[in-house]
């Protein structure tokens, strides 16, 4: 039932599931969550070859983007969302929360998805070929595993939200599996490069969460979603110098 709920949380496909997963189910999932990415990045990868026959490449980065929103259900992005208006726009800790919590949205989240787009796209651009298909693979699998080892990592700023499922269900050997599955494929993909890839990757993740932890006195579902929209466009810029070592 873990991957169920992690591909029924972290994407718009249909799974067998059809009620509310239980708080371990939940916690059963986080493990999962990057060969949910990995899922995603084949996809991407599948739609890059097709698309790539008939469009340039610029057009081609764009689709990709599209689709990877699209799947994921702008969930993610809809959190950093949350979180730039939040962060940037409340005088408090409680402010903050609130106004992460309400529905509207303000001119510092649509800002900030706007530039995180734009870098996300002309990152993907910038890829060399060779590094094509590590880069869609690799690119929402350790954006996933980031969110399992910020749930590990930090408190949970609320008494309750989608995200306090994950907090109470998380552990030190999900949080195991999932590294070992981000690793593995970090990996084969790029070699110890994959490892170093997940360490600076890791390094950056945590300056950022630990930010949002003294900002809100914790994390929420909103900031597991922004740390997964940075991570993937983090990877994709870290990937453009690393082509000269590969």
């Amino acid at each position: 039932m873990g991957f169920w709920t992690a591909l029924q949380f972290l994407t718009i496909f249909p799974t067998p599931l059809h009620r509310q997963a239980s708080i371990e189910e939940t916690g059963r999932s986080l493990s999962y969550f990057p060969a949910v990415g990995l899922i995603l990045g084949l996809i991407l990868l599948g739609a890059d070859y097709l698309f790539s026959l008939v469009l340039p490449t610029s057009v081609v980065s764009a689709l990709l983007i599209v689709i990877l929103v699209v799947l994921s259900g702008a969930h993610h992005l809809d959190g950093f969302i949350d979180t730039c208006d939040g962060v940037v726009a409340g005088k408090s800790k409680g402010e903050r929360l609130a106004i992460m919590a309400d529905s509207k949205v303000g001119a510092f989240g649509i800002s900030g998805a706007l530039l995180l787009l734009l870098v996300k796209y002309a990152a993907l651009w910038a890829i060399l070929q060779q590094l094509r298909l590590p880069a869609l693979l690799l690119m929402p699998t350790l954006s996933r595993c980031l969110m399992v080892w910020a749930v590990f990592a930090f408190p949970y700023a609320r008494t309750s939200g989608t995200g306090l499922a994950f907090k109470r269900g998380v552990s030190w050997s999900k949080l195991a599996i999932a590294t070992v599955i981000t690793l593995a494929a970090s990996l084969i993909l790029l070699g110890w490069w994959g490892a170093a890839l997940m360490a600076a990757l890791w390094l950056i993740a945590f300056g950022i969460a630990s930010y949002l932890n003294s900002k809100l006195g914790g994390l929420t579902g909103d900031s597991y979603g922004a740390i997964n929209e940075v991570g993937e466009v983090v990877v994709l810029i870290l990937l453009i110098p690393l082509a000269g070592w590969l």
